[in-house]
């Protein structure tokens, strides 16, 4: 039981991806997003949830509360809610910096200029 280790590398995780990090069912993760207003995922256009690598730091800290530390719901919540500012610190667990917009931008940029100039080698 528990939840899987895993670096985080993607800027949007499906609600099954998201399951099976915490080896549980995705109808919990969803039941979890009415009961916490922590969790905020993202809807594409079909409605699909689309959940940040700040939406995974939120389901480890109820993960933590709920199904390792056995608090009830009423009772994660007024934890969360108490201790806003210092549990992620307490479980050791940071957001992961995003990188800018306009720094990735400037990468593909180049990518495709270096692509580019390959194609007109050819």
């Amino acid at each position: 039981m528990g939840y899987k280790e895993v670096e985080i590398t993607k800027l949007y995780y499906s609600i099954g991806e998201v399951a099976e990090l915490f080896n549980v069912a995705p109808s919990l993760i969803r039941f979890w997003e009415k009961e916490f207003e922590a969790l905020k995922p993202k809807k594409n256009k079909k409605g699909n949830r689309l959940f940040t690598p700040e939406d995974i730091v939120n389901l480890k800290v109820i993960y933590n509360l709920v199904k390792e530390q056995g608090l009830t719901l009423d009772g994660a919540k007024k934890y969360l809610k108490e201790n806003k500012k210092t549990v992620k610190h307490e479980l050791k667990i940071e957001p992961i910096p995003q990188t800018p917009t306009s720094e990735i931008e400037l990468k593909l940029k180049a990518i495709k200029n270096s692509l580019l100039e390959l194609k007109n080698k050819l």
